[in-house]
C-alpha cells in the first residue's frame, strides 16, 4: 500500500448568508491562509492547487490563489456539482500518493445567490436530463430541483420502511445541538423535534423548511504532505488519509426505478465499501462522521449507504441516539450542512476541517472523545460521491 497521505494543515472561515459576506476570492484566500498558518508553511512551498466550485467563472481558482501568491505552480479548477470541495481533495491526494507532488493544496470556495439552487444554462442541454425524466415519473410534486430529488426520497423511504416524518425532524435537533457547540455554524439555535415539525411545510407530510439546508457562502482549505516531506519540515502528522475512494452512477441508479438510488444511495453504498476494503476496517470502526446532509431525509438514507445500520433501519438508528454523542457513531459534530449551510465548492473541506481537528483532539466543545476514525461523505448529484477516511495515527 503507499505510504499514508498527511493532512498537515486545515482552514475554514465562518460561513454567512449570501449577501453578507466577501466574495468568493477573498472567502478562498482567507481559507488558504488559515491551512497554511496551521500546518506552519509557506505559500512558496505548495507544488499543486485545486481550486472548487460552482457558482463562478473560469480560472477563478487562480483569482483566489494569486491573492495568496504567485508562484508559477499548476492551478486545477474543479467543479463537480454538491462534491466538488471533496474532489479537489480527493486529486490533491492523487497527486502526493503517486508521488506527483510532496505538497499540495485543495480549497473550495462559493458565493451563493439566495434561495432554491437553480440550473443557470437553459440554452444547452441539462446534466440532469436524465435525472429529472426519471424523477418526474416518480414524483408528481411542483417543487424546486433539490427538494424534489432528496424529499422524493424520503418519502420512499417512508413508504417502504414506515419511517416517519418525525424522525428527519429529529435528526434536524439533533444538528442543532451539535451546531450549537461550534462557534463556525451559522445556525446555532438549539430547536427541538417539535419544533421542525411546526415550521414551514415545504412538503405537506414530507418535508418542513428546517429540514433542508440553505445556500451559504464560505470557503475552506486543506494543505496535504508526502510523509517524508512532514518528516522534513517537522509537520503534525496525527492526521492521515487512510483510505479514499470516489464514485459516479452505475445504470442501476436509473433502471432501479428509485429516487432513494436517484440521489445516490449506490454511489455511496460503494465508495464506503472501497474505503472499507482499502483500510481494512468496516463501519464499526468508525468514531464520528461528517456526511452530507443537505436535507433531514439524506442524513438517514445515508447512514445506510456508509453501512453504520442496516437498510431500512435509519428510523431506529436515530431513535436509539446511534447517531450522537454516547451512540454508536457521532454524526455531524459541527451540526453539518443543515447548520452551517452549503457552499457547494467549499462544503467537502469544511467536513475534512472538522473531521481533521477532530482527530487531533483539538474540536473542543464538538469534541468526540478517543476519536481514532474519521470518515467523510460527500455527494453530489449528476453524479459523484467521494467517501475519505481519516486516521489518527
Amino acid at each position: 500500500m503507499a505510504s499514508k497521505v498527511i493532512v498537515a494543515g486545515v482552514g475554514m472561515v465562518p460561513f454567512s448568508k449570501p449577501g453578507a459576506s466577501d466574495s468568493y476570492d477573498h472567502l478562498g484566500a482567507a481559507a488558504i491562509r488559515l491551512a497554511l498558518a496551521d500546518a506552519g508553511l509557506d505559500y512558496g512551498q505548495v507544488q499543486q492547487a485545486y481550486a472548487g466550485y460552482v457558482y463562478g467563472d473560469s480560472t477563478a481558482g487562480q483569482l483566489a490563489i494569486y491573492k495568496v501568491g504567485m508562484s508559477g505552480i499548476p492551478v486545477v479548477n474543479v467543479n463537480n456539482n454538491c462534491s466538488t470541495g471533496s474532489t479537489a481533495l480527493y486529486l490533491a491526494r492523487q497527486a502526493i500518493e503517486h508521488g506527483i507532488a510532496e505538497c499540495a493544496l485543495a480549497v473550495g470556495f462559493e458565493q451563493m445567490a439566495p434561495g432554491a439552487i437553480v440550473e443557470k444554462y437553459t440554452d444547452r442541454p441539462s446534466p440532469f436530463t436524465r435525472f429529472e425524466a426519471l424523477c418526474g415519473e416518480l414524483v408528481d410534486e411542483e417543487l424546486p430541483l433539490a427538494l424534489r430529488y432528496f424529499g422524493g426520497a424520503g418519502r420512499e423511504h417512508m413508504q417502504r420502511y414506515g419511517t416517519r416524518m418525525d424522525t428527519f425532524a429529529a435528526i434536524r435537533a439533533k444538528a442543532s445541538r451539535h451546531a450549537a457547540n461550534n462557534p463556525l455554524a451559522l445556525f446555532r439555535k438549539v430547536v427541538s423535534t417539535e419544533e421542525v415539525m411546526n415550521d414551514v411545510p415545504v412538503w405537506p407530510g414530507v418535508m418542513t423548511r428546517m429540514m433542508a439546508c440553505p445556500p451559504t457562502c464560505g470557503g475552506a482549505a486543506a494543505i496535504l504532505v508526502s510523509a517524508d516531506f512532514a518528516r522534513r519540515h517537522g509537520i503534525d502528522t496525527r492526521v492521515a488519509i487512510a483510505a479514499q475512494a470516489m464514485t459516479t452512477d452505475r445504470p442501476g441508479t436509473f433502471e432501479d426505478r428509485s429516487m432513494i438510488e436517484l440521489v445516490g444511495a449506490g454511489m455511496t453504498r460503494e465508495a464506503a465499501q472501497a474505503v472499507y476494503n482499502q483500510a481494512g476496517i468496516g463501519p464499526d470502526d468508525i468514531d464520528v462522521c461528517e456526511l452530507h446532509d443537505c436535507f433531514a431525509h439524506n442524513e438517514l438514507i445515508t447512514y445506510e449507504g456508509l453501512g453504520l445500520c442496516p437498510v431500512g433501519e435509519g428510523e431506529r438508528f436515530v431513535m436509539d441516539g446511534d447517531n450522537t454523542y454516547g451512540g454508536a457513531v457521532v454524526t455531524n459534530p459541527s451540526g453539518g450542512l443543515l447548520s452551517k449551510g452549503h457552499p457547494l465548492g467549499a462544503t467537502g473541506l469544511a467536513q475534512c476541517y472538522e473531521l481533521t481537528r477532530q482527530l487531533r483532539g483539538t474540536a473542543g466543545p464538538t469534541q468526540v472523545e478517543g476519536a481514532r476514525l474519521g470518515l467523510q461523505h460527500n455527494l453530489g448529484l449528476g453524479g459523484a460521491c467521494v467517501v475519505t477516511l481519516y486516521e489518527r495515527q
